[in-house]
């Protein structure tokens, strides 16, 4: 719940009913300019639970981005009925001036937590949010998008066996609806072991903006923000909402000139045609079919693939 009368940010404090804007000093670039973790902070003049709402946890992945500008653009955390917003655009400011997936030094932040401060620059980000932020968190929901020309349905994934967090994604109510264990040095599975549900929510391809994707994820944060009590409004039942608790990938046999004739969103069954590979000198074409019987969660836009690698994700229950 948010916590007393007021709750302090890197020394400031939040007094209820204001709204601040705080800046970390994450690190300082070769040239000597300085990046800056800026958080915005919402509270309401009532009790309540505090959210964390982020992107940019991969610098690439705009669409995440992009939901939580246009969520603070339109006042979804102006004037809180209660609790608290902790609110977060952009996570990894390195990697998103360079148009890549990581920090400096190739280190992935969501595979750097709970981080250190004397570490790589991933790991000082990691150790930002975990020292600084998190432990004023009640539950919290991280924005992604596919990576490496994958395109992904919009879809929440919470941790395995955490009730609260399933309770939580079936308010969210993106379209997909995925169970997923805990994978080590996340920033999931460091708030889980603090108590803190974190929902990730993935929608859209990196550096490509998808308005799907945006839609449906700010649609799921007002619900979200409805259901937990922190802003007025109904919530209206949503339609074909599917859920699983298992996924597997369908990955290249074969390098080559890759197409799909299935893509995200579509239901497949195991044994069905879903893409092709063939070679540029129309030497061979080899046929792709589904695993399983379940629905494509993900799928690879890139023409040209390698051996080994990702091409399509599908979603189903065991």
């Amino acid at each position: 719940m948010s916590r007393g009368k007021e709750f302090v940010v890197n020394g400031k404090k939040i007094k209820p009913g204001t709204q601040e804007q705080v800046q970390f000093s994450v690190a300082r670039l070769p040239s000597g300019t300085v990046i800056n973790l800026k958080v915005q902070i919402f509270r309401s003049s009532n009790p309540g639970p505090t959210m964390l709402v982020m992107a940019g946890v991969h610098g690439d992945e705009i669409n995440g981005v992009e939901i939580v500008r246009e969520a603070i653009e339109e006042k979804y955390f102006n004037n809180l009925k209660a609790g608290a917003a902790i609110v977060i655009p952009l996570l990894n400011v390195y990697g998103f001036i360079n148009y890549s997936r990581d920090a400096s030094e190739g280190k992935d932040v969501n595979r750097s937590f709970p981080g250190s401060m004397s570490g790589s620059l991933a790991s000082r980000v990691a150790a930002t949010l975990t020292k600084k932020i998190l432990p004023l968190v009640d539950f919290g929901i991280d924005f992604h998008t596919g990576g490496s020309s994958r395109y992904n349905y919009p879809q929440i994934r919470y941790s395995a066996g955490d009730t609260k967090a399933a309770e939580l994604a079936n308010d969210f109510g993106a379209p997909y609806i995925i169970e997923k264990p805990n994978i080590a040095k996340t920033l999931r599975k460091s708030a889980s072991s603090m108590g803190i549900p974190i929902l990730v929510y993935e929608g859209g391809e990196s550096l490509r903006f998808d308005g799907f994707s945006i839609q449906k994820g700010k649609e799921g944060l007002r619900r979200l923000l409805i259901s937990q009590g922190m802003i007025d409004g109904e919530i209206k039942s949503v339609e074909g909402l599917k859920f699983f608790n298992k996924t597997s990938w369908v990955r290249a046999d074969r390098a080559g000139l890759f197409k799909w004739t299935q893509s995200s969103g579509s239901k497949v069954t195991a044994g069905e045609l879903i893409g092709t590979i063939s070679d540029p000198y129309g030497e061979f074409t080899i046929k792709i079919y589904a695993k399983y019987t379940g629905y494509l969660i993900g799928h690879n836009n890139a023409p040209v693939v390698n051996q080994g690698d990702a091409l399509f994700h599908i979603g189903y229950q065991s």
